[in-house]
């Protein structure tokens, strides 16, 4: 039964994964976004990968000839098969395209640097942290007292409420 997979993909050789995995036979999915920048003085708007170096590949048969393709630094594992990434991840991610690129909520201003936050659900429900920054991919950098830093989904935490005794609510 096929499934879809993460490549992992060589700096700057995204094309030559693409190419190569589509010639091997495989399905492939990029999500792109656009993000504006600043150039010089100048806000430059450019269409970039959603997940910076990395792809979704379908596997239908076998995974060697993916991991092996030129332009494919690895797939992710979870044992000794690539860890699988459920069809409603992709499907979601297909729904939110506009003109082939992906439209993110506008929550990506939810938190600032500095905010306090606490994780919602995964392995590390419960900890809290500091907000470090939003990344080109719309994660966030969460500097965990605990773990140090680590990059969660901005699903995944919620912000913290300080009073002016300094205690959280």
């Amino acid at each position: 039964m096929p499934y879809w997979c993460v490549a992992r993909l060589e700096p700057n050789r995204e094309a030559v994964a693409r190419h190569f995995l589509q010639a091997g036979g495989y399905e492939i999915y990029f999500p792109k976004v656009r993000e504006k920048r600043l150039h010089g003085r100048r806000r430059v708007e450019r269409v970039s990968l959603l997940f910076p170096r990395y792809g979704f590949v379908s596997i239908t048969n076998g995974w060697h000839g993916a991991r092996w393709t030129i332009g494919v630094a690895a797939l992710i594992m979870r044992g000794d098969r690539p860890a699988e990434v459920a069809d409603e991840v992709i499907e979601n991610l297909r729904l939110r395209e506009r003109a082939g690129v992906v439209v993110l909520p506008g929550q990506a201003a939810a938190f600032k640097p500095g905010d306090r936050v606490r994780v919602t659900a995964g392995a590390m429900c419960g900890l809290e942290g500091l907000v470090a920054g939003m990344r080109a991919h719309e994660r966030v950098a969460v500097l965990l007292e605990a773990l140090g830093r680590v990059e969660l989904s901005k699903d995944s935490i919620e912000r913290i409420d300080v009073d002016d005794s300094g205690l959280m609510r």
